[in-house]
């Protein structure tokens, strides 16, 4: 039986987070569409099996159950530098930026949400992505809007995925990964935003979603959903504009 927590370079206790983090990373050196190395290719699926099996709740129970107790393997935790106490008492944003990746990684989801949308509401010009490279903003913030939307927090989690789509949109090269965020953005926008937050919100998600080149079809969508909005808001002008717009981009 092979260590899955070794093939991914995690430790044994590592969250979920971390585990969609080092998949991730180690998935763009081996993808074979990327690194046109044949001899990796097996790297690649002993990688992608072992994310299955660590990605899952109960194949990972059962894997650390087998696997720890062969092989009499006991986790041990070291005593180290406390950087979340050193993190937690400081208050410039990028110590609590770093706080709110570092929650999310280490079994703190709620903390990093919560900070997440304290820093937001008390910091109108807020934003993430300043303190971290593109990969690290794109790979933590995607992970954080994944918690958002399990909370809930739909209207956050569109503001925030838009962040990473239009970083995205600004490199020409190397998006393995962002079919997904799209894939993703694309039903919280089109299944999880109509009836969960206000009108007002709804409309702003709506609004921002076509400027991120989803395509004509998605583009046709938001606005009849908008066109929806208007109407029940009473502007019938701006309505008709929203649907007759949907009507021409569908073709």
């Amino acid at each position: 039986m092979e260590n899955c927590y070794e093939i991914l370079g995690v430790q044994p206790g590592a969250s979920a987070a971390e585990i969609r983090r080092a998949y991730r990373r180690k998935a763009k050196e081996l993808h074979p569409d990327t690194s046109h190395d044949p001899e990796k290719v097996e790297e690649f699926r002993r990688l992608t099996c072992a994310y299955k099996v660590l990605s899952d709740a109960r194949e990972r129970s059962i894997f650390d159950e087998s696997f720890f107790s062969r092989h009499h393997i006991k986790r041990r935790a070291f005593e180290s530098f406390d950087y979340r106490t050193w993190l937690l008492a400081r208050e410039d944003e990028e110590s609590r930026s770093k706080l709110i990746f570092f929650d999310l990684m280490h079994h703190h989801e709620d903390e990093a949400v919560a900070e997440f949308k304290r820093m937001s509401m008390n910091h109108a010009d807020f934003t993430l992505k300043k303190w971290f490279t593109r990969e690290d903003f794109m790979d933590y913030g995607y992970i954080l809007a994944e918690e958002l939307v399990i909370r809930g927090e739909y209207y956050d989690a569109v503001v925030l995925l838009e962040q990473i789509i239009r970083m995205e949109n600004s490199y020409s090269y190397f998006r393995l990964f962002f079919p997904e965020v799209l894939d993703f953005t694309r039903n919280i926008l089109k299944r999880q935003i109509e009836g969960n937050i206000s009108d007002e919100l709804a409309l702003d998600v709506w609004e921002r979603a076509l400027d991120l080149g989803f395509g004509k079809s998605d583009d046709a969508f938001f606005l009849r959903k908008m066109s929806e909005v208007y109407k029940r808001m009473g502007d019938t002008g701006t309505a008709d504009i929203c649907m007759a717009e949907a009507v021409r981009i569908a073709g």
